[in-house]
């Protein structure tokens, strides 16, 4: 009975031990705008009473969070007032980095905006100016901000934020976390697309939306993907359109965060489910949205969120301390995944993303089969053109490199993607299997999935910098992998070779490299094929010689 007891308490010290080196993280975070001018209905009032919601429900339930003021709630008493009654050690206030005409103005420059607040990008963000600007903005900001909290912000995030104002506010006022938006296409004029999925990572000093390979060219503010993207369906929402929908944890959604049975899906998943390194979200939402239709979401999520960390399932902290634990613990972009072994009911969707400071992928499974929907490569030197110059456009997108892009090259009944193929009996057929299982390594995801009729499993191997597919079963199933896209769709590739497919993306060439397999092209509409060598397809995922 001892040694059992002991056992136990062993066991009970390795699970431990397990959760404290991956931790799942949630920051609470809403920002805070005092001005609203897309709905006369949405006063100031309304606006500031939203916050006071917020900042009661938390209260309510013990919950620590960041609010990040835009200039305009920055600057009005109520809101100083408010904030600044609120502890120190669990609630946090930084900067939301959408530029209104009081900001503007106040650093001498013209506002061009078409109200007093513009969600344009070539006016309400700071892509819509030089570098010399963007730093009188910046420091105009930050001694407002110090003059009224007696402090500069640890934290400031937008939707985007170019790289030279990150670097600045890094530089001369040391912060210590930023956020962007979760990827999207389209939606609200803004395009982010192809970036570390979730999580966080360390930007280039070029481009702040690309991953750095190397300590010595990034920005050292771990920049947190917001908003809680169902890792499931937000990719496919919206294919064929301009603008992509919205599946989010943001409760002011009814199918999704305002939602009890998805959001009890959602953090199961994100609490139960393996994650590499650590798993992370963002809750909370914009002002804007006003108390009323976020409050049942709100309901919803606050107390699950709060029995959570009542378990020691989850952290919940302000993201200046999540920005600072990642310093200590990353010294570059690290690798990690968001796994979901079960989805909602009456799916039988799996899937996996994973990261890493080289390149993103997710692989989906659906109705037995398998398919690679997404592969982006990253590379430092790729500059965007916010940087140095301005928007020219009141929409602004960002991009890395794709490999395979399951939204942008697919069409509604035709969905890109590379799928796992093999000849039986003459015929082409898809491979079909079972459940996946994942197993984390140090920095490694291994996936074994069992093929159906006990015919072999694949085990699929992604670590920082390669993706190998090893098959292990019956010597005569003949498989390979093919890329189809929907027709009419440019795509990036230049030449297919037998150990490199040579691409060519915003300016820049990239490979795609076979250690082991070899790449065709078949003559029935396929992109290309990579068949395997002694049952293996390796694949190097680094875009250059480093």
């Amino acid at each position: 009975m001892k040694k059992i007891i002991l056992s136990c308490f062993a066991l009970f010290g390795f699970f431990t031990f397990a959760a404290a080196q991956s931790p799942k993280i949630v920051n609470i975070v809403n920002f805070v705008r005092g001005i609203e001018p897309r709905d006369a209905a949405i006063t100031k009032d309304v606006l500031y009473q939203t916050v006071v919601n917020q900042v009661d429900i938390m209260k309510k339930y013990h919950l620590p969070g960041t609010f990040l003021l835009q200039y305009d709630a920055l600057t009005d008493i109520r809101y100083q007032e408010l904030l600044k009654s609120l502890p120190r050690d669990s609630f946090e206030i930084g900067a939301w980095w959408e530029l209104p005409q009081a900001l503007i103005e106040k650093a001498g420059l013209k506002w061009r905006g078409r109200y007093s607040w513009d969600w344009h990008a070539d006016v309400g963000f700071s892509v819509g100016y030089t570098p010399a600007e963007r730093e009188k903005i910046i420091d105009v900001y930050m001694a407002d901000f110090k003059e009224i909290f007696g402090y500069y912000p640890s934290t400031v995030a937008s939707w985007f934020i170019e790289a030279h104002s990150l670097k600045y506010m890094y530089d001369k006022y040391h912060i210590v976390a930023s956020a962007n938006c979760k990827d999207q296409y389209g939606t609200d004029g803004y395009t982010l697309w192809g970036g570390y999925w979730n999580q966080a990572y360390y930007p280039s000093k070029v481009n702040s939306y690309m991953p750095t390979q190397h300590a010595e060219n990034q920005i050292p503010v771990p920049v947190f993907r917001m908003l809680g993207s169902d890792p499931v369906r937000q990719y496919d929402t919206g294919v064929s359109s301009s603008r992509q929908g919205v599946i989010t944890l943001e409760p002011v959604y009814p199918d999704a965060g305002g939602g009890e049975s998805w959001v009890n899906w959602f953090f199961r998943s994100f609490t139960e489910d393996p994650s590499l390194g650590f798993n992370y979200t963002q809750a909370g939402q914009e002002n804007s949205f006003t108390w009323p239709a976020m409050k049942k979401g709100f309901e919803i999520q606050m107390p699950l969120i709060a029995g959570l960390r009542d378990e020691g399932k989850i952290r919940v902290e302000t993201m200046a301390e999540s920005g600072l634990w990642f310093k200590k613990n990353y010294k570059v972009t690290p690798a990690t995944s968001f796994t979901v072994t079960k989805d909602l009911e009456d799916s039988d969707r799996k899937t996996i993303w994973f990261n890493s400071r080289f390149y993103r992928t997710n692989f989906l499974w659906e109705n037995g089969g398998l398919r690679i929907r997404d592969l982006h490569l990253f590379d430092e030197a790729l500059q965007d053109v916010y940087t140095t110059q301005t928007a020219k456009s009141n929409e602004c997108s960002f991009f890395t490199l794709p490999i395979v892009d399951g939204f942008i090259w697919s069409k509604p009944g035709n969905l890109a993607g590379m799928r796992f193929k093999a000849i039986f009996d003459g015929k082409e057929v898809l491979l079909k299997g079972g459940q996946p299982v994942f197993i984390n390594k140090k920095n490694t995801v291994l996936v074994r999935w069992p093929l159906e009729n006990g015919s072999g499993i694949l085990e699929i191997t992604l670590d920082e910098k390669t993706m190998k597919i090893q098959f292990r079963g019956r010597p005569d199933t003949g498989w390979y992998l093919d890329l189809n896209v929907a027709e009419g769709i440019k795509l990036p590739f230049t030449a297919v070779e037998e150990k490199t497919v040579k691409c060519e993306f915003e300016g820049m060439g990239y490979p795609l490299k076979a250690v082991k397999g070899i790449f065709s092209k078949p003559h029935d509409g396929t992109v290309f094929r990579i068949t395997p060598e002694n049952n293996v397809i390796s694949l190097n995922l680094v875009a250059r010689s480093f």
